[in-house]
């Protein structure tokens, strides 16, 4: 399953940016899936590359082909 034109997949993304001013990109999807840019262009293409990688593993693309998430939100509390 490659990710292309006519197969497109929308997958879930966290990005944070850190107290060293570089932003990180994690993907939850997939176990050990994040990466950083020094913008956040630079870290979503880096996240990409990252991705792909990833889904050369048969394990990875099962995941992704059962991944239909009918909502998502990410919230944030204090503690």
């Amino acid at each position: 399953m490659a990710i292309n034109q006519h197969n497109k997949h929308q997958i879930p993304l966290l990005v944070e940016k850190g107290e060293n001013g570089f932003y990180v990109v994690e993907c939850p999807l997939f176990e050990g899936c994040y990466t950083q840019g020094k913008t956040i262009d630079e870290a979503l293409t880096n996240i990409r590359e990252v991705i792909k990688m990833i889904l050369e593993e048969k394990e990875a693309k099962a995941v992704l082909s059962g991944y239909k998430p009918q909502e998502i939100s990410l919230h944030t509390i204090n503690v």
